[in-house]
């Protein structure tokens, strides 16, 4: 069963892919009582999924009326999403941050449910047996390889 966090998650995703805009308006007290939570639970779900790396921007007006926007930016609306994506990987990369990267790509189509899970399988520090910082260094160097095979049939 999926915790709390995953179904906010999915919940705003979903709001998100039947938007004709592009992006949602919520209450983070309306979202706390649909969920039977907090408000610091939305808050940490906004924070750790909804970040510019994950691909999603996030303006936050309070006040009476006040309400939270997330925006969904897709890799396309970029001159190159591999630039962009060979740009966010850098010269070394944590486990965590790999992973963000895949999902991205999956949820934008960019690589497959099967490709996903072999970045995935690559990526792991349990397949990465080496020491930091190489581990990471290693981690960027076969994740760059494994995109500019992936972009290259595209």
């Amino acid at each position: 069963m999926a915790n709390i966090s995953e179904l906010i998650e999915h919940y705003i995703k979903k709001l998100l892919q039947d938007s004709p805009y592009g992006y949602v308006d919520l209450q983070r007290n309306e979202l706390a009582a649909r969920f039977k939570c907090v408000p610091s639970q939305i808050n940490y779900v906004l924070s750790t999924r909804f970040t510019t790396d994950n691909g999603y921007m996030v303006e936050s007006r309070r006040g009476g009326g006040g309400y939270i926007r997330i925006v969904k930016i897709p890799l396309d609306q970029h001159d190159d999403p591999a630039v962009q994506i060979y740009r966010l990987v850098g010269d070394d990369i944590n486990q965590s941050q790999a992973e963000k990267i895949i999902k991205r790509l999956a949820e934008e189509d960019f690589i497959t449910a099967r490709e996903a899970r072999i970045f995935r399988a690559v990526m792991d520090r349990n397949t990465l047996r080496v020491d930091l910082p190489w581990r990471d260094r290693i981690r960027a160097q076969l994740l760059r390889a494994m995109l500019a095979a992936v972009f290259r049939e595209r």
